[in-house]
């Protein structure tokens, strides 16, 4: 049912888009994908690209056409560095000429480039960086997001964590992610019964986290009046620190670790804490939905693994994509505005909403316990409570 309403809409659609005449009608839909494909976060980059491919062949029913116009995707790579990811999203606007941008990976580039989408009356679709900021005091009209924010990982994680008793530690890399995510943490937890008691942040290349769990180490042990001593981390890319504490071995203080969701990678360091809760932005077996079904089959029938945690972000943005230019009947950015705000669209995660006052693409979340099982190379998060839409109470925190 879903693919033939998907049919229908492109039918309805196309008079639009050839409504300027048939040579026009053959001038491609140019995107482009402004991305950091090589450094830390290459992983997460394949991972977002794939998924956005998927996610546009999905949508038009394998032809990657709008309307008889092919869609024509251009990559180009900010290498993680904010004024490269500035230069090429303005390459992209100018030169060619394309009608919307998707990216960024990192935070940091993403608020970079989102004063290029301003200067250039462009839409910038941010996927899949997370900061608050990127939706809140730097945004700007032309910025849509499908990825999630740091408020929905903390409020999610918040729930997961926020028991009568528990005292909680932070360890965050010190950079718009992880700063954002803990100020957001924090204030998630007032509305619980826990208590927020330290926070600690690491160099984003960080290595060695010896000093860092002492101090968290030594701050959770002076805790008074704790049912539970927690160490909550908020980490991306490599390096990913919840192993290294682990074998320091922070159960003989009776202080246990936890963290969010992550790529499968990095969640193979879950396989040595079965019983940690916490909260994800996805993880392949949880959706049940007829798109997530096709995006699990046909991952493993052209990768030969799951589909990873930005993979199903990468397709939430490809499909978005592609509602907006059906529903727009239009390449003009003011057509695609206003067809956006408050448009619901499909995911591998269910429904999402781009909601009108920040253009945040509000969508569940999943507390999840980790279940370890010998041949699966990580562990698993295992669904305890789908935390839907109505179930968050996500801040605005623009000014609009």
């Amino acid at each position: 049912m879903q693919r033939l309403l998907s049919s229908l809409a492109a039918a309805t659609a196309a008079a639009g888009l050839l409504a300027s005449g048939s040579a026009l009608a053959q001038d491609p839909i140019k995107i482009a994908h402004v991305y950091g494909k090589t450094g830390a976060y290459e992983a997460y980059a394949e991972q977002s690209h794939n998924g956005l491919m998927m996610g546009l062949e999905y949508a038009t029913d394998g032809t990657m056409e709008i309307g008889g116009r092919p869609i024509e995707v251009i990559e180009k790579d900010t290498q993680l560095k904010p004024d490269l990811g500035k230069t090429l999203l303005a390459e992209a606007y100018g030169d060619d000429e394309v009608t919307l941008a998707v990216g960024a990976v990192s935070s940091g580039v993403a608020l970079a480039m989102l004063p290029v989408a301003q200067e250039y009356e462009k839409i910038l679709l941010v996927e899949p960086a997370v900061a608050d900021s990127i939706t809140g005091e730097a945004w700007n009209r032309y910025i849509f997001r499908t990825g999630r924010n740091s408020s929905q990982d903390a409020i999610a994680n918040a729930v997961a964590l926020g028991q009568e008793g528990n005292c909680i530690a932070t360890l965050a890399q010190d950079y718009a992610f992880g700063r954002d995510g803990v100020a957001a943490f924090k204030e998630a937890l007032v509305d619980t019964d826990a208590r927020l008691i330290f926070e600690e942040y690491a160099p984003q290349d960080a290595t060695d986290f010896t000093a860092h769990a002492q101090r968290l180490f030594d701050e959770l042990n002076a805790a008074e009046n704790c049912e539970r001593k927690i160490i909550w981390v908020v980490w991306a890319g490599g390096g990913n620190p919840v192993g290294k504490i682990k074998a320091l071995a922070p159960e003989r203080f009776d202080i246990e670790l936890a963290s969010g969701g992550n790529i499968l990678a990095a969640m193979a360091a879950y396989k040595e804490l079965p019983g940690m809760e916490g909260a994800t932005y996805y993880y392949y077996e949880i959706p049940e939905n007829e798109m997530n079904d096709w995006l699990v089959e046909e991952h493993f029938a052209r990768h030969n693994e799951p589909p990873d945690f930005f993979t199903a972000g990468g397709m939430s943005a490809g499909v978005a994509i592609v509602e907006a230019l059906r529903q727009a009947e239009s390449t003009e950015t003011e057509d695609l505005i206003a067809a956006m705000e408050g448009m619901e669209f499909m995911t591998p995660k269910g429904t999402m909403r781009f909601r009108e006052e920040d253009h945040q693409a509000l969508q569940a979340m999943y507390h999840f316990k980790i279940r370890v099982e010998d041949d699966v190379d990580w562990g698993i998060p295992e669904l305890v409570r789908t935390l839907e839409i109505e179930d968050m109470d996500i801040p605005i925190r623009n000014d609009r």
